[in-house]
């Protein structure tokens, strides 16, 4: 069985009492460190949960063939920061789970697309949900902008969804063939934001 359990949004505290025992009672556990970046260490939350954690990168993510086959013939649980069903990426390891014959269950919880409401905005002025990407020489996707425009157009607000990267190999490192990973980080410098703007 596979666990898609949602984690809340930044202690170790904030997981379900549903989804504590899963995890305990789980043979392995995996931490989605691909679509979002935990505010504590995997350290906190192993000692919390009293189970060993695994993280989960993109590739073992996106591939999902180490994390369904272990769920083939043990309790897995898979763990996202927010809900588990707040990215694409889960409902298609959900979906993969489902066409491989594996049985999973979703554990919700608190998720950034609901808590933007403690801002003081209400959720019912808000229109689509959009994620800004990093501009590069390469990439200058601009699609998102449409709906930013979209929703100032019909006067509603915009949860704004900044893009990560998680262990991205610098291109200096392939080009030698041994990989080296950047730090983690987001969009987040006021010039890159800007940068995507003026791009438009």
């Amino acid at each position: 069985m596979l666990y898609l359990i949602g984690i809340g949004l930044s202690d170790p505290e904030d997981v379900t009492v549903r989804g504590l025992e899963l995890i305990r009672s789980s043979a392995r556990v995996f931490l989605d460190a691909y679509t979002s970046i935990l505010s504590v260490g995997k350290d906190r939350l192993e000692e919390f949960y009293g189970r060993p954690v695994e993280l989960a990168d993109r590739d073992l993510v996106e591939q999902g063939d180490v994390i369904l086959a272990a769920a083939q013939s043990a309790d897995v649980s898979f763990l996202v920061v927010g809900d588990p069903l707040g990215a694409t990426t889960h409902a298609d390891l959900a979906m993969r789970a489902r066409q491989r014959g594996v049985a999973y269950r979703v554990v919700h919880n608190a998720s950034v697309l609901t808590a933007v409401a403690s801002c003081g905005l209400q959720l019912y002025t808000f229109g689509e949900t959009v994620s800004v990407p990093f501009w590069d020489a390469v990439s200058r996707p601009s699609s998102f902008l449409d709906k930013l425009l979209g929703n100032w157009e019909r006067n509603l607000h915009t949860l704004c969804l900044l893009d990560i990267r998680v262990r991205e190999p610098t291109m200096e490192s392939l080009l030698r063939g041994r990989p080296e990973f950047e730090p983690p980080r987001c969009v987040r410098r006021e010039s890159e934001i800007h940068e995507l703007l003026r791009g438009r």
